[in-house]
C-alpha cells in the first residue's frame, strides 16, 4: 500500500548539492565503499564516484530505476565504511536507519541529509543532543549533517517489531516505514467488512502492504489461490509472516506493470495517492487500470479510497457495471464488475440500498 509508479516518483532531493558543498567545506570520507539508504529514482551523488556507492532501496519502483540507471543496488544495507541516511518522512523509520547504520553496517562515518519536509532540523536536534555531530550544511531547504558513530549506543532507535490484533483476522506484525504501521488502516478495515462470503477462486491484493486485506480475503475458503503483490520488500517480507497460508503466492513487483500467467476472478485494493506530502490521485487511477488488465472479462475489483478523490469516473470507463457498496464521512467502498475493451463506452454506477 505504499507504492508509487515510477513516472510519478518524486522530485529527487537536492542531495548532490549539499554533498557537493560539504565536500568543499572539508569533509572527507573514509576509503571504501558508501552505502547509500532509501534514495529515491533519480536521485543524483555527483560528489562520489558512482563505482563507490552502494545502494539499499528495497521499494520496487525505485530499486528498478536507479539500477537501470547504473547503481550497484541491493534490497538490504551492506556493512560499509561511510553510510548516507537518505531522510524518509517517518520518524521511527528515520531512527531505525540511523540506528542500523551506526550499528550493524559498521560504518565510521554516518551522514544524514534531507528537506525541512521531511524533518531533518528536528532530526539533527534530536541526534545532536545523543552524538557528537562533526559537520552540518544547509542548502536547498534541506540539512546534511554527519558523525562518528564509533562508541555510541542507539540501540533504543532500532528497528522493531509492532504487534497488531485484529478480532476476527488473528495477529500480524508491522514495522515502523510501512503503510499503516501503527495498526489497522480503518479505510482497509472498512473494505475486509464489505467483502462477500462467497469470493472467487482465484485473487489478487494489489498493495497488499503487510497482508491484513490479504488475510480477510484468505478468511473465505471460496478462495482457491491468492496473488499479494508489494511493491515495497519490508511490507512484503511482513506480509510472508503473517499470512502463512499455502493458498498465498507473493509478488515484489510494480502493481502496474504486474502480469500473471492467467487473469484472475477478482482484485481487492486500498490503492496509495501519496508521493511524500503532496496527494496524486494518479496513483489510484493506475491500479484501477491494472486491476482492469488483470482480470478476466467478468472478473470482479472490491476498492476502498478516500471518497474525495476522483475514482468515479475511471472506474466507470474501465467496468461496464460500478456499485459503491458502503460509504462514510471519509471512505468509499466499490465493487466493480466485468472490465471493458479501451473505448466502450460508460459503465453504470449504482448505490447499494441499505
Amino acid at each position: 500500500m505504499t507504492y508509487i509508479p515510477p513516472v510519478l516518483a518524486a522530485d529527487p532531493a537536492p542531495r548532490d548539492a549539499r554533498l557537493t558543498l560539504a565536500m568543499a567545506e572539508g569533509l572527507v570520507l573514509p576509503d571504501g565503499p558508501v552505502n547509500v539508504l532509501r534514495p529515491r529514482a533519480a536521485e543524483r551523488f555527483d560528489p562520489l564516484d558512482m563505482s563507490r556507492l552502494q545502494v539499499a532501496q528495497g521499494f520496487r519502483p525505485d530499486h528498478d530505476a536507479l539500477l537501470a540507471a547504473g547503481y550497484d543496488v541491493a534490497v538490504a544495507a551492506r556493512p560499509a565504511p561511510s553510510v548516507l541516511v537518505c531522510l524518509p518522512r517517518s520518524k521511527a523509520e528515520a531512527f531505525g536507519l540511523i540506528a542500523q547504520a551506526a550499528g550493524a553496517l559498521g560504518a565510521e562515518l554516518v551522514l544524514v541529509d534531507g528537506q525541512k519536509t521531511d524533518g531533518i532540523d528536528s532530526m539533527f536536534k534530536a541526534l545532536r543532543a545523543r552524538v557528537d555531530v562533526a559537520g552540518v550544511v544547509s542548502k536547498a531547504h534541506g540539512k546534511l549533517f554527519w558523525f562518528d558513530p564509533r562508541g555510541v549506543d542507539l540501540t533504543d532507535l532500532a528497528f522493531r517489531r509492532t504487534p497488531v490484533s485484529d478480532p476476527d483476522l488473528g495477529q500480524f506484525q508491522t514495522v515502523a516505514g510501512v503503510f499503516s504501521a501503527d495498526g489497522v488502516d480503518l479505510a482497509s478495515q472498512m473494505l475486509a467488512q464489505a467483502l462477500p462470503d462467497d469470493l472467487p477462486a482465484t485473487m489478487a491484493d494489489l498493495g497488499a502492504g503487510w497482508g491484513y486485506l490479504s488475510a480477510a480475503v484468505l478468511a473465505r475458503d471460496t478462495v482457491k489461490t491468492l496473488h499479494l503483490v508489494e511493491a515495497d520488500a519490508i511490507a512484503l517480507d511482513l506480509a510472508r509472516g503473517n499470512i502463512r497460508d499455502a493458498r498465498a503466492q507473493f509478488h515484489w513487483a510494480d502493481a502496474t506493470q504486474l502480469t500473471l500467467p492467467a487473469r484472475l476472478d477478482g482484485v481487492v485494493m486500498n490503492p496509495p495517492f501519496h508521493t511524500g506530502r503532496k496527494a496524486q490521485p494518479e496513483l489510484g487511477l493506475a491500479f484501477i487500470a491494472a486491476a482492469a488488465r488483470i482480470l478476466a472479462p467478468r472478473g470482479r475489483l472490491w476498492m476502498v479510497a478516500n471518497r474525495h478523490l476522483p475514482y468515479e469516473g475511471a472506474l466507470a470507463a474501465a467496468f461496464t457495471q460500478v456499485e459503491i457498496l458502503v460509504e462514510n464521512g471519509a471512505f468509499r467502498v466499490w465493487q466493480a464488475t466485468a472490465p471493458k475493451r479501451i473505448g466502450k463506452g460508460t459503465g453504470t454506477v449504482t448505490r447499494r440500498k441499505r
